[in-house]
């Protein structure tokens, strides 16, 4: 029993210690926070510390925050009165336990809140706000806002200047539509600012390109043509704009002219007719500013090929390296340069012509130094070799008149000319699935080569148009096919200017030359001359169907090749071994046939047989009066048909710009009158040949071959083939 009421006892000692303890905690957090609110400054202090928040809480809207847009700062004793109010309203995360991962990541603001957003109902996320960068970011909204420019400040008033002449919409600097729309969009894309000076100096691509456009002689071109403006005088931002367009029209003109030539063809003549190769204007813009080498860019345009450069190499040497100033050199004692021996010194001469020796020869180090030394004498005889005299370095009599001879400023026109040529040729001579292969012919020169892979693989001698109106055109075609054994259709412009006149004459005329005549319904007359050996066109003719009617063949007056100057034919181009020229082509177009001369001939016979190649072989006939052999020579031939001297005369004359339009020429008249033919004229047909129905006369020159038919020979009857 006093073992129980001890326990109790025990027990009641218990529960008294524990309400002791919990009245005296009670008691003590009732002060505590008795003396919390009776102190204000103590309340302010607590509410400036940020408490984390649940993380369950919903993020705040757009309606939750209001920035500060007066960036007034709050007076403290304010923010003291108003903070007790908001301090009582949110006591609950006092009373949430939170994980550090639950913890909100924003940071506390670092400037005290103004009184706009301390005046707001409270908020869930007191501490997300940040007032203060906000209102510094919308302090200056009194002018507008202008948008972002990428043009540096210091260009930015030439890109202004820009934007008003381009938008002017005048052909102050380009009077070319295409040029015009390709300066609008470049300079567009930039904002216009300036490509050619950056903070008003050159660019190093605009030092390239004004040294390619200074140097533009060295192409054949003429550099007055390409003006470079004043940078260095160009010191307000009209003036730099106004530079800026001109060098890009240069530029422009430049590019146009080395591609496609300072005149277009068909102001030379009629009978040329070239693929055109424009340059575009925007293509021009994009490659010379973003390339490495603006220089090289630009110098891309010139002709690749490589008898263009031969050509450029030989310029360069007729002008001794320079421009070829006008300066005489005077009589005197011969000047020799000897070298240091094993036994003797080196010798070198003073001479007083000497500077000006240097200068004709375009000696641009010591300009005017008066001795005779290796560099003196090696650009003698390099001269001396380019105009085929012994290649000595000695400056004798006939070397000082070589140098002041007209004839050394004529040579200079002819490759002039010559390289102006070249750009009217395609970039692509050959056609790649061949190797490259194509079919060149030079008219002055007489010969003709076949190339593949840059190398020559065959050539042979050829006869030639006539000067006047049988002059063979110049002209770029696809060789589609051979024909063996052809027919000779002869063409009205014979027919009705020498052949009817000499029927007038003889009646029988035709007959014994084994010709045959026939008169078509509607009055009109047809010659033809059958296969066979006798047969103009030889054996076999070579078609490269082309609005000339022209083509290469056969023929059977062999004894004109072995004639110096070959102008005979009436515009076609005989060729000296045909069998040979025919078996190259076939094995190109069909090399596993193994074509050889003994096949081709093996053909002969009074049928014509098409050979017809699966892929076109180019062919490019050319007026070549320099070109440099496979000597490295320069060779000159007589201007046959005139060509260097008009276009050299239209260089020195020309209109500028205007060079460039296309000529219209009237279109060769293949028409054939009706015609009363003589009694006694043997008429094949008696009237039933064609009437203004059947086949054209395109049709029947080429025979309107079609490309799909296989390579194997095909006998096929007689068609009208005609020829110049």
């Amino acid at each position: 029993m006093r073992n129980c009421l001890n326990h109790r006892a025990g027990f009641d000692r218990v529960l008294m210690t524990v309400a002791a303890t919990f009245l005296t905690v009670s008691a003590g957090s009732a002060l505590a926070q008795d003396q919390a609110r009776s102190s204000a400054a103590e309340l302010a202090i607590e509410a400036a510390i940020p408490r984390p928040e649940p993380a369950n809480v919903p993020p705040p809207t757009a309606s939750d925050i209001k920035l500060d847009t007066t960036a007034t700062v709050q007076d403290p004793a304010k923010e003291t009165i108003k903070e007790p109010a908001k301090a009582d309203t949110a006591p609950a995360p006092d009373k949430v336990e939170t994980k550090p991962s639950d913890l909100a990541t924003t940071p506390a603001p670092e400037a005290p809140m103004s009184e706009t957003a301390k005046s707001e109902p409270a908020k869930t996320e007191p501490a997300k706000t940040e007032p203060a960068a906000p209102a510094a970011a919308t302090a200056p909204a009194a002018e507008p806002v202008k948008a972002a420019s990428n043009v540096p400040a210091a260009d930015q008033p030439v890109a202004d200047k820009l934007r008003d002449i381009i938008g002017a919409k005048t052909s102050r600097h380009f009077d070319r539509k295409n040029e015009r729309a390709a300066i609008e969009k470049f300079y567009g894309t930039r904002d216009f600012a300036p490509v050619w000076t950056q903070g008003g100096r050159l660019t190093a691509a605009a030092k390239g390109v004004i040294a390619r456009l200074k140097d533009a002689a060295s192409d054949g071109l003429n550099p007055a043509d390409y003006p470079v403006p004043e940078f260095a005088a160009a010191t307000t931002p009209d003036a730099l704009a106004d530079a800026e367009l001109k060098l890009t029209a240069s530029i422009f003109d430049y590019a146009r002219h080395a591609q496609s030539g300072r005149m277009h063809w068909s102001q030379v003549s009629a009978d040329i007719l070239y693929p055109e190769h424009p340059v575009d204007p925007n293509e021009v813009l994009a490659k010379v500013t973003t390339a490495a080498d603006a220089s090289a860019a630009l110098d891309s345009y010139n002709p690749p090929h490589k008898l263009y450069k031969e050509l450029k190499a030989k310029l360069a040497e007729l002008r001794g390296h320079g421009s070829g100033p006008v300066i005489e050199i005077a009589d005197g004692p011969a000047l020799k340069y000897t070298p240091a021996g094993k036994k003797q010194a080196e010798i070198v001469v003073d001479d007083p012509r000497v500077p000006q020796l240097r200068a004709k020869l375009g000696i641009t180090e010591n300009a005017s130094d008066t001795r005779y030394d290796a560099a003196v004498a090696e650009a003698v005889r390099k001269f001396q070799s380019g105009i085929e005299m012994k290649p000595t370095g000695i400056l004798d009599d006939k070397t000082v008149r070589a140098l002041n001879t007209p004839k050394r400023d004529k040579q200079i026109d002819t490759v002039v000319v010559n390289m102006e040529r070249w750009r009217w040729l395609p970039r692509d001579l050959g056609v790649p699935a061949l190797g490259d292969a194509y079919v060149i012919l030079n008219i002055p020169d007489y010969t003709l080569k076949v190339m593949q892979r840059g190398q020559q693989v065959w050539t042979t001698r050829v006869v030639t148009g006539k000067p006047g109106q049988h002059a063979t055109p110049l002209l770029t075609e696809t060789m589609k096919y051979i024909t063996v054994n052809p027919t000779w259709n002869v063409p009205p412009s014979i027919v009705y200017n020498e052949y009817l006149p000499a029927l007038q004459q003889d009646p029988t005329v035709l007959q014994r030359m084994g010709l045959r005549l026939e008169q078509n319904r509607d009055g009109s007359v047809h010659i033809s001359q059958p296969p066979g050996e006798a047969n103009a066109l030889g054996r076999i003719r070579f078609n490269f169907p082309n609005k000339f009617l022209v083509y290469q063949h056969d023929t059977p007056d062999k004894h004109l090749f072995a004639k110096e100057d070959r102008a005979f034919s009436h515009g076609c181009m005989r060729v000296q071994n045909p069998d040979q020229y025919a078996s190259v082509l076939l094995n190109i177009t069909m090399p596993n046939e193994k074509y050889t001369p003994e096949r081709v001939r093996s053909m002969y016979g009074k049928s014509e047989i098409d050979l017809k190649f699966p892929t076109p072989i180019p062919v490019n006939i050319t007026y070549q009066t320099a070109f440099v052999d496979d000597a490295g020579k320069l060779q000159l031939r007589k201007d046959v048909y005139g060509r260097d001297a008009t276009m050299l005369n239209i260089l020195k004359n020309g209109r500028g710009k205007d060079l460039e339009n296309v000529v219209a020429h009237s279109q060769p008249s293949y028409s054939r009158p009706a015609t009363t033919l003589p009694s006694g004229v043997a008429v094949a047909n008696n009237g039933g040949g064609f009437g203004s129905s059947g086949p054209n006369f395109f049709e029947r020159l080429f025979g309107a071959p079609t490309l799909t038919a296989p390579p194997a020979p095909i006998g096929r009857r007689p068609q009208r083939v005609f020829t110049r």
